[in-house]
């Protein structure tokens, strides 16, 4: 019997020592998660203003159904969505979506700070658009400046995870994901 409470004890302040850790864990993953959704997104979007050879606007929104046109652009939203932008805006050319994904899973309790919109040219590269054909979304030129680089940055955090993350997006259409938590150097290309 005194040996069965010892195994308990023993393996009772394993789980202790190990939980916390586990929790801290847990939620940098699930910051790496959205991290990786959003670049993701952005990559796609990039890509068909490539494929394409058109404007795309790239946005944050809370619409579970996207359509175009038919969904509203929000800042921190649970979506993502990619839908190209008429070259003719005299209706004689229709918006498409070309891609869509989750950001945010439900009870998350991950954070994005950061523009609703970002639009990119048929060149891959950020471009200012005030008429995207999205409710809501009004591309502006990037005003945060990282290494003197003007660019659009979204922070993504959680509460209890000590690793936030930064997707910064270039004015030339360069995508990193980062730790603004770390420098960047020549040995740690993770720092922002």
């Amino acid at each position: 019997m005194i040996e069965l409470i010892v195994t308990l004890t023993v393996f009772a302040l394993l789980v202790a020592l190990t939980v916390p850790s586990m929790q801290k864990w847990i939620a940098n993953n699930k910051v790496r998660a959205v991290a990786d959704a959003l670049q993701n997104g952005l990559r796609l979007a990039q890509g068909e203003s490539l494929r394409r050879s058109r404007q795309v606007v790239f946005a944050l929104t809370n619409n579970t159904t996207l359509q175009a046109p038919g969904f509203t652009a929000v800042a921190g939203g649970s979506y993502w969505a990619v839908q190209t932008i008429p070259a003719m805006l005299d209706g004689s050319e229709s918006a498409v979506v070309a891609g869509s994904g989750v950001v945010l899973s439900n009870g998350s309790a991950v954070q994005i700070a950061g523009p609703a919109a970002v639009c990119f040219n048929s060149l891959g590269r950020l471009v200012a658009q005030s008429t995207t054909g999205v409710t809501g979304a009004t591309c502006a030129a990037p005003t945060t400046v990282v290494n003197s680089v003007p660019m659009a940055v979204y922070n993504i955090t959680l509460t209890h995870a000590d690793h936030p993350m930064n997707v910064q997006v270039a004015l030339g259409g360069q995508l990193h994901l980062c730790d603004p938590s770390q420098t960047v150097s020549a040995s740690n290309s993770y720092g922002c």
